[in-house]
């Protein structure tokens, strides 16, 4: 039952990560004189190899496969925050359900930038700005908690 809960809990966080991140990144990428697409598209290198790190126009296969993809990710790091760190965030508030987000997030950094093969890791750092990593990676630290502090906040 608690791994179901997980589960459904990670779905909304992961939601709530993908789509704050996609719009951090095609934000980013606009402030670098690109269009808002690439990142999204850069991240499907994953299934198609480098040439989708190029891809500038939206497109079932490459913005299509690099949202699923995204998502998927979201979804992954939101389980690792809601399984073992969100209940704690949940019981004693804002500071810890930040600080256990940039955990998360730091996590997540170090995995897709130093730990996987390149192939795998999202790619977008090659459509964006250099600075973008930090806003992206700090948009996931603050949105892992959200659901939980509603949650928490809600009924009071």
């Amino acid at each position: 039952m608690e791994a179901q809960n997980d589960l459904k809990n990670a779905l909304i966080s992961g939601t709530i990560v993908g789509i704050a991140t996609a719009i951090t990144g095609a934000l980013c990428a606009v402030v670098g004189h690109r269009n808002p697409i690439t990142p999204m598209n850069a991240v499907s290198h994953i299934v198609w190899g480098k040439k989708a790190l190029w891809q500038d126009k939206i497109s079932l296969k490459y913005s299509g496969t690099g949202a699923l993809l995204h998502y998927f990710s979201a979804i992954w790091w939101a389980y690792i925050y809601e399984h073992w760190l969100g209940k704690e965030a949940e019981k004693r508030g804002i500071a810890k359900g930040l600080q256990n987000g940039a955990a998360v997030s730091a996590i997540a950094y170090v995995t897709d930038y130093h730990l996987i093969p390149k192939r795998l890791s999202p790619g977008i750092e090659t459509r964006l700005p250099k600075y973008s990593l930090w806003v992206i990676f700090g948009t996931i630290a603050l949105t892992l908690p959200l659901r939980g502090l509603i949650e928490k906040y809600r009924h009071k």
